[in-house]
């Protein structure tokens, strides 16, 4: 498997693994409109190919601290592996590919709403807990899928607020595990 940066070229192929994972158009509608959304921007969207079929996606997208908007931040939403390759550890990569690249830029922390126990596995620490809320307020009962993972050393001691969304990510239905 090779993972590579998708360009505008792959955006039939972002779309085609978004609709197929999560079997309806809202996800890749939602990652068509971050792709274009200047406050989404910088992003980082990468695409898994197994013998030069695109079988997995992930994206990125930036985000900001009410308290420190200078901050290095980024989201991860969604993420998408085609229904026969599952289970494989695709997703894995992505996420640890993905988290590589945004540590080597100035990113500081990246969050995520998912499950606890599979972003856990890769170093993703519930959020709420270290004093950054959603952008809306989470169930307390799901508390622990609004996430985090530091990719600076020190930067969950110094840092806390609340996180500033995309535009386009910035509605409360999103929010909602």
């Amino acid at each position: 498997m090779k993972i590579r940066e998708a360009g505008e070229q792959d955006l039939d192929k972002v779309l085609f693994i978004e609709r197929k994972a999560f079997g309806e158009v809202d996800e890749a509608n939602l990652v068509r409109d971050l792709l274009i959304d200047p406050s989404a921007q910088p992003v980082l969207s990468l695409l898994a190919w197994e013998q030069e079929q695109a079988v997995g996606h992930i994206l990125f997208t930036s985000v900001s601290l009410d308290t420190y908007p200078e901050a290095g931040l980024a989201i991860l939403a969604p993420l998408a592996v085609i229904p026969e390759k599952q289970n494989r550890g695709i997703g894995g990569q992505l996420i640890k590919q993905g988290l590589a690249l945004l540590g080597d830029s100035a990113c500081e922390l990246v969050f995520v709403l998912g499950y606890p126990d599979y972003y856990s596995r890769f170093g993703f620490r519930p959020a709420g807990k270290l004093g950054f809320d959603a952008p809306y307020p989470i169930e307390d009962k799901n508390a622990d899928a609004w996430m985090v993972c530091e990719l600076k050393p020190g930067s969950l001691e110094r840092l806390q607020g609340t996180i500033q969304c995309a535009k386009v990510l910035d509605k409360e239905e999103y929010w909602r595990e």
